[in-house]
């Protein structure tokens, strides 16, 4: 039976429906096709229900009540039914007699759904490694608890360890799986008739379903509290750390976090069985932390995903805006950054809210040692200058500032900072080129920059700017180089006080957060701000020196 065929007619009848009919037929059809294709189920099970939703609110308004009731029942039918397979369908069937406004999941849906994805992924095996990273309070541990308690049902017989920094959290991990499994709010016996609650033990922070186990479907225990002999991870079980780092105070010691990874791998790491997954949700306080230590481990392995949703987006805008206003605003965000920043916290921000941490300490170019400028000195520059530090592999920016020179200063007005591919990036190059008016150029040609610059030259001459952009290949050591150059910087450079554009704001935070103490996620600002020094300090002034005539 083709199911793709016969679901793309029946929900073609559901967008054209007057009556809940072809929605019966459709619940009938994908009952039927959950059995063949659990996949290609779930992505016509979510298109079902959004053609129903609006469904609803058409019957509704044109006074259908009934139908309107009825077309509910529906979709809670098609929820129930995917429930044990669909990660999403599970949490909003879960709290499907809730109040709207009291549930957790449906106001928090369309910003946590990557979230969701991740452990949707887990579960199918896509991905090995989950790492969640977002501020506070946002609903990072509740998703996660739902989607343990998920997999708990699904695999009842293997065992799940839930760990953080201490008991108090752990303790908390346990309250709330149990909630979500026992609770008279929750409909977890509805998704897993089979996989009843057995056996449960505050003290020992466990729970067992299905049967009493020596390894129990769920134990909850504090790093470093003892797990040897005491937990397993299951084939199918999943490790989940959370917040496994108490404090900002905690990760500033390196002795400390050494002790804490090595108590990951010996304690919690080497329970999992073979095919085992593991989660890691937390606050990212430094770059040498559990997670960041995962992270560069696994480098580019397509088995691991990184999920990092900061405060505000790249409009300065907070993504975290939930329904019936259980979020936070912009205003919220924007007034915790000016709080941080006053009293010289800018590294909590960093980390706990856009997460992205960083050393603090170590700062080669840090923002109180730099100079700022609001307008431009009255009057034409001696020159325009650019430089461009060409993108390389993976993540690699390309990062081009232009300098508008008075004197012996450098306003850094306009800056290029995209790590999008040569082909979307290029014409930005020249645009930018063209509209400052540069008239001195040097690309660096390592990898493919000659090419690059030969086609942003010409590019360029065709506008009307007669630029020609000079390339050099660089053989110094970056870290030394960029050592070498920062006072220079310091000294010479302003930079605009109101970053003009996210370009603009990227740089400055490569540029501020760039260390000599631990490894750099990106350095290629203060690569590019050394290679405008150097192409600055290289530029010969033609001097005119009076003189006799020779007859």
């Amino acid at each position: 039976m083709d199911y793709e065929k016969i679901m793309q007619l029946v929900a073609a009848d559901c967008r054209d429906a007057s009556d809940c009919k072809p929605f019966e037929d459709a619940c009938a059809v994908l009952t039927q096709y959950l059995a063949v294709d659990k996949r290609r189920e779930r992505a016509w099970a979510l298109k079902v229900r959004e053609i129903a939703e609006r469904k609803v609110m058409e019957f509704a308004s044109a006074g259908n009540g009934d139908l309107a009731d009825e077309l509910y029942r529906h979709i809670e039918y098609i929820l129930r039914v995917n429930a044990p397979h669909d990660l999403d369908s599970y949490m909003l069937f879960m709290e499907w007699n809730r109040e709207p406004e009291k549930r957790f999941w449906l106001p928090r849906r369309h910003v946590l759904m990557p979230v969701c994805q991740g452990f949707q992924d887990l579960a199918d095996d896509v991905i090995d490694i989950l790492v969640v990273s977002l501020p506070p309070r946002v609903g990072k541990s509740t998703t996660g608890i739902f989607a343990m308690t998920w997999n708990m049902g699904r695999n009842p017989d293997d065992a799940n360890v839930m760990s953080g920094y201490g008991d108090k959290l752990t303790v908390g991990f346990h309250s709330e799986a149990l909630d979500l499994i026992a609770g008279d709010d929750y409909r977890f016996h509805e998704v897993f008739p089979t996989s009843n609650l057995k056996d449960k033990s505050m003290a020992a922070e466990t729970i067992d379903l299905h049967r009493k186990k020596r390894f129990p479907s769920l134990t909850c225990r504090s790093v470093g509290g003892g797990t040897t002999g005491a937990v397993e991870i299951g084939s199918k079980g999943w490790l989940y750390c959370d917040d496994m780092v108490k404090d900002r105070e905690e990760s500033l010691s390196a002795d400390r976090m050494d002790k804490l990874y090595a108590a990951y791998l010996a304690q919690l790491a080497d329970r999992k069985k073979d095919g085992a997954k593991e989660v890691h949700v937390g606050t990212r306080w430094v770059p040498n932390d559990v997670i960041g230590r995962v992270i560069d481990l696994y480098d580019g392995d397509d088995r691991v995903r990184i999920i990092n949703i900061p405060a505000l987006d790249e409009n300065g805008e907070s993504n975290f805006n939930y329904l019936y206003g259980v979020g936070f605003t912009t205003e919220y965000y924007d007034d915790m950054r000016r709080r941080l920043v006053a009293a010289g916290e800018d590294d909590e921000w960093c980390a706990k809210y856009m997460c992205e941490p960083y050393w603090k300490h170590g700062q080669m170019f840090p923002p109180e040692e730099l100079r700022y400028y609001d307008e431009l000195p009255e009057g034409e520059p001696d020159a325009v200058i650019a430089v461009c530090d060409t993108k390389g592999k993976g993540g690699d920016y390309c990062v081009q500032p232009v300098g508008y020179v008075y004197g012996d200063r450098h306003y850094i007005h306009d800056v290029i900072c995209d790590n999008s591919l040569p082909e979307k990036h290029k014409p930005r190059l020249v645009d930018c080129l063209v509209k400052n008016d540069v008239s001195l150029c040097r690309y660096e040609s390592n990898v493919a920059g000659s090419e690059i610059a030969y086609q942003v030259e010409s590019k360029c001459r065709e506008r009307g700017l007669p630029l020609r952009i000079d390339t050099k290949y660089s053989t110094e050591n970056k870290e030394t180089r960029i050592l070498a150059d920062a006072g220079w910087v310091k000294e010479r450079c302003l930079f605009r006080a109101t970053p003009p554009n996210p370009d603009y704001r990227k740089f400055m935070e490569m540029l501020t957060r760039y260390t000599v103490e631990g490894k750099n996620a990106h350095d290629d600002a203060p690569d590019a701000m050394s290679m405008y020094k150097r192409f600055a300090c290289g530029m010969a002034k033609a001097v005119a020196t009076p003189m006799a005539r020779l007859i």
